[in-house]
């Protein structure tokens, strides 16, 4: 893997240093902040493939600092928390995280989680058979640029968000189970992904459906999963 920069923001400077040397002993840059606040300056100021945030911080949380950053940003985030209740992990998701780490953590699983996020984010496009432009009745997901748009006009996805809607549309009108959907994008083994699934496919239609309610690209199959009509 290339040289890569992950930016990690704790306001607890022992995790910060923690969790430099681990990355750093996996040949990954790192720089740090110690809150929201100083994150988005960080980002300004250098190219970030990937951040790890908590979630309670002070000036700006981690919660407001995803939303601030998914605003321009497609960057891969894996956010920190001590809280470990679903409607905290849905939150994240929600506003844009990717990935989702409850304190205390071992160390070596967040390594694996911060290389995974980042092969999905430097190697998009690894399915088979792939168009290099997929237009379906006005939605159109150019495989090798990344880049998504409804009737001419660009949609910003996430990195997660993209590989949903790049599988659904590569294979249009195929019906993908969660359990399918997430291990081909998440690369993982599934675990009670129904909640993080359907998180990401409702921000995916928000941005992609005229009306979100009655979604013409992204169909739920009742009791089956989603597709995508061809």
């Amino acid at each position: 893997m290339e040289k890569l920069t992950v930016l990690v923001v704790d306001d607890e400077k022992e995790i910060r240093d923690a969790i430099e040397i681990y990355l750093q002993n996996e040949g990954v840059e790192v720089i740090k902040a110690k809150d929201g606040m100083e994150a988005l300056e960080r980002i300004k100021q250098t190219e970030v493939h990937l951040i790890i945030l908590d979630v309670m911080m002070p000036k700006l949380d981690g919660i407001a600092a995803t939303y601030k950053i998914r605003v321009e940003k497609n960057i891969p985030i894996i956010m920190l928390s001590a809280k470990n209740e679903d409607t905290d992990k849905i939150l994240g998701l929600q506003v844009g995280a990717d990935d989702y780490v409850t304190k205390p953590f071992n160390p070596m699983e967040l390594v694996a989680r911060v290389k995974s996020q980042l092969r999905r984010y430097v190697s998009f496009g690894t399915y088979e058979d792939k168009q290099k432009v997929i237009d379906l009745h006005g939605l159109t997901v150019d495989i090798h640029a990344k880049a998504v748009a409804v009737n001419g006009e660009s949609i910003k996805l996430t990195p997660i968000e993209y590989k949903i809607v790049e599988l659904l549309s590569s294979h249009a009108g195929r019906v993908f189970s969660i359990h399918e959907i997430y291990e081909k994008v998440w690369k993982e083994p599934c675990y009670n992904a129904e909640n993080t699934v359907a998180v990401h496919i409702r921000k995916i239609r928000e941005k992609i459906e005229v009306d979100a309610k009655n979604p013409r690209y992204v169909k739920v199959v009742w009791g089956l999963g989603y597709k995508m009509e061809k």
